[in-house]
């Protein structure tokens, strides 16, 4: 087995993909800010399976943390990274600096317009331009066919698959399900930043997920009804402090009064300091492939 690369350059990360690509290999991409958990090596996997080539990004976007958010304390250990990313067979780490990402002089941006007006494109202004940014500039050094994406961050994978589409972009995007700690909780690297109370306290989320999903299975079509359900329980914990909990169409991520199988219950909650997300499709026919 070939030994794991960690590549920097912009232009080296090109040169090797486009060796890739011109010798018949198929090149999976998956891109993370780093500091890995299951999640994370369960998109590897996947991507594995897809692809001869596997790139991990690993980079923490500037353009995509907004004034007063984490992006200077956001966790980051490359090493650590390093030995997660082999153990399940990736075969190149980029590992761009910021400096060669955006240059000085740097002025250009993708925003994706309409689908970033809710949710958390509400209370992160600017985010999701940063997002479509570095996705598009990671796709054009890494010029993968195709890259995977978790579902936990549904916005972001809806706004990826919109961009690709609106941009004629060569590449498939696949979505994966949320993977889960043993107690509920959506996988996220700002899990590390909980204490335990408040570890505890976040599993309101997944709870009320659960609960959505019994009376949807129930019967409820009315989101009205089941969001009353869902933040009476969010806004019942003192740790816990609710941003928003709304269903929407999986694809134009417009709110709706009636819940059927293209529709997504997403969620964004403060437990104590730390923003956490997570949501639930209802039904059972929604491709997160495209």
């Amino acid at each position: 087995m070939r030994a794991m690369r960690i590549i920097q350059p912009v232009k080296e990360m090109q040169d090797f993909c486009d060796h890739n690509r011109k010798t018949g290999k198929i090149i999976s991409l998956v891109p993370t800010m780093g500091y890995l958990h299951e999640g994370h090596l369960n998109l590897m996997r996947e991507g594995k399976k897809r692809g001869d080539c596997l790139v991990v990004s690993i980079y923490v976007n500037p353009t995509q943390f907004g004034a007063g958010e984490d992006f200077e304390k956001y966790p980051r250990d490359i090493e650590r990274d390093a030995e997660m990313a082999e153990s399940v067979g990736v075969d190149v780490i980029f590992s761009p600096a910021s400096s060669d990402m955006y240059p000085e002089h740097y002025q250009t941006f993708v925003n994706v317009e309409t689908i970033t007006q809710n949710l958390c494109g509400l209370s992160r202004p600017g985010h999701f331009r940063g997002v479509a940014t570095v996705c598009c500039k990671l796709f054009n050094i890494v010029k993968p066919h195709v890259a995977i994406f978790g579902q936990k961050d549904f916005q972001q994978l809806a706004v990826i698959r919109r961009m690709v589409e609106d941009l004629n972009m060569d590449v498939e995007i696949l979505g994966m399900p949320t993977v889960r700690e043993a107690d509920g909780l959506a996988m996220s690297s700002r899990n590390t930043y909980l204490h335990d109370k408040e570890r505890e306290a976040a599993l309101i989320l997944s709870r009320s997920l659960l609960h959505a999903k019994k009376l949807y299975d129930d019967g409820q079509r009315d989101t009205a009804g089941i969001l009353k359900v869902v933040t009476d329980s969010l806004e019942a914990s003192p740790l816990v402090r609710l941003e928003y909990a709304k269903i929407c169409d999986v694809v134009t991520l417009k709110d709706v009064t009636y819940l059927g199988n293209a529709t997504v219950l997403a969620l964004a909650v403060k437990v104590g300091a730390t923003r956490l997300i997570d949501n639930y499709v209802f039904g059972d026919t929604f491709d997160v492939s495209c």
